[in-house]
């Protein structure tokens, strides 16, 4: 799971970061304006904003996000206590709302909570789909009694899939999902990676789920 920080004060974000890595894969937006460029790759499943941000206030990125038919989840981390910046956050389009100064552990699980509302897809520690079960705590994936042999990214790019079932994932999404906007690899690396996914689901009769969508990306669908 992959979440996005959008907080100006590079202290706290850091702070933040540390607070959820351990649950999360993590990046970081410094300013509102860096926040919406990131968030409109649209390849994280949540995102933490502030409010009081220069350049674009919290307010102002939640309201592009959302004329954008960007979906993520947000949870607004701020400060600003009162009801009114509350219901103003809510009615843009926020999932959650969290004060200042925060503990660790409800950060985490509003994080959980709103993921799972979204994607439907969330748990704590697995992944199932028919008999293709992936845990997320040991990084194993299963089929019934059979192990699979899924290496490093091969399993992030089926826990990636399986989250997002049924829908058309780019080669693009992939890859700066997986691998980082500041990769020294190219794009090409998701089709070797997919490749040898393939291979290796086909060993259990999995591999007609994974669905090459020609000159775009990938799917994963039990849909003829």
């Amino acid at each position: 799971m992959k979440v996005l920080i959008v907080e100006d004060d590079k202290i706290l974000s850091k702070t933040i970061m540390q607070c959820i890595e351990k649950d999360f894969s993590v990046e970081q937006a410094f300013d509102g304006e860096e926040g919406v460029l990131y968030a409109k790759q649209d390849i994280y499943d949540a995102i933490i904003l502030d409010l009081m941000m220069p350049i674009m206030s919290g307010y102002e990125v939640l309201e592009e996000l959302r004329k954008a038919k960007i979906n993520t989840p947000v949870l607004i981390l701020t400060a600003k206590d009162g009801l009114d910046d509350k219901l103003k956050g809510f009615n843009l389009g926020a999932d959650d709302y969290l004060v200042k100064p925060f503990e660790r552990e409800e950060l985490i699980a509003r994080l959980k909570a709103i993921i799972r509302r979204t994607s439907g897809t969330y748990n704590e520690d697995t992944l199932i789909f028919d008999d293709l079960c992936l845990n997320l705590q040991n990084r194993q994936a299963t089929v019934g009694d059979k192990k699979l042999n899924l290496q490093g990214k091969q399993f992030d790019i089926l826990e990636y899939l399986l989250n997002y079932k049924n829908t058309i994932i780019t080669k693009n999404q992939i890859f700066d999902k997986i691998w980082g906007f500041d990769s020294e690899t190219t794009t090409n690396v998701v089709e070797v990676y997919a490749s040898t996914l393939r291979k290796e689901l086909k060993k259990v009769g999995y591999e007609k789920y994974l669905k090459t969508v020609r000159n775009v990306g990938y799917i994963w669908s039990s849909e003829e």
